[in-house]
């Protein structure tokens, strides 16, 4: 991982967002819009009609396209000096592994509780800065992790939640306005840490409720019993995902 240098400009910066839907759009968009150098997308998954009332980046024609594919074509189009790494594929623990360290930050913009885990576990141990975010509903959740110091994911939730006490995305709904939020949010705290300036979202997670227009921080510490960041991290690889369902937890979901 590049360090932030003092004075460096964002065109020679780069960062990996992953999971390029209801939080990665707004982000990619914005991270391009701002200047950005190079910008990473990875995600396996094609457009589908429910994707679009958060999903800015795709319309109804792209129906069935690859994901990755039409934002990277329609981002070339808009900001042809943006140089653009596409991953059409959904990341396995080895490949965040191999892939993370080539990149100055990363968006966790994935809607699964184990590929959050995924990004989480497989950041820490490359030391590579992210930002983790969620949205259910009229409400979304950010916080920022700088391995070796600030808490990650497993400081707040040191075990995933089951996917059978989760309720799933139809159930539960997600306002787009409230994905585009969190996600322009997350671009931002990436245009802060390459650049070196501002106050990151570490140690609190900022919580959004759109519904009283009000917003909450929450501090959260770095706990020394961690398993993954703790005095005595356990050995072993990221988390291993499996299926992916769109279910959510208090961790939220795009």
């Amino acid at each position: 991982m590049t360090s932030p240098v003092p004075g460096a400009t964002l065109s020679q910066r780069s960062v990996l967002i992953v999971g390029v839907g209801g939080l990665g759009a707004p982000a990619a968009l914005a991270l391009a819009a701002a200047g950005l150098g190079t910008l990473g997308l990875a995600d396996g998954d094609r457009v589908e009609l429910s994707n679009l009332n958060r999903q800015i980046l795709f319309r109804t024609g792209d129906i069935g396209a690859s994901k990755v594919a039409v934002a990277t074509e329609h981002l070339q189009r808009s900001y042809p000096r943006l140089t653009i790494r596409a991953f059409d594929q959904r990341l396995t623990p080895h490949d965040a592994l191999q892939v993370f360290p080539t990149f100055d930050f990363v968006i966790d913009a994935t809607d699964g509780v184990d590929s959050k885990y995924l990004v989480n576990d497989a950041a820490v141990r490359c030391g590579v800065a992210f930002s983790h975010a969620g949205v259910l509903g009229f409400q979304g959740q950010a916080l920022t992790v700088a391995p070796g110091r600030s808490a990650c994911l497993r400081c707040l939730f040191p075990v995933p939640p089951s996917a059978d006490d989760l309720p799933s995305c139809q159930e539960a709904g997600i306002l787009g306005s409230v994905a585009g939020t969190l996600g322009t949010l997350q671009a931002a705290e990436a245009v802060k840490h390459v650049l070196g300036i501002g106050r990151l979202l570490t140690d609190q997670l900022l919580t959004y409720d759109a519904r009283s227009a009000t917003w909450r921080m929450v501090p959260v510490q770095r706990r020394p019993a961690c398993p993954l960041c703790g005095d005595r991290p356990a050995a072993g690889q990221p988390v291993t995902p499996a299926a992916e369902t769109c279910k959510s937890s208090q961790l939220g979901f795009r």
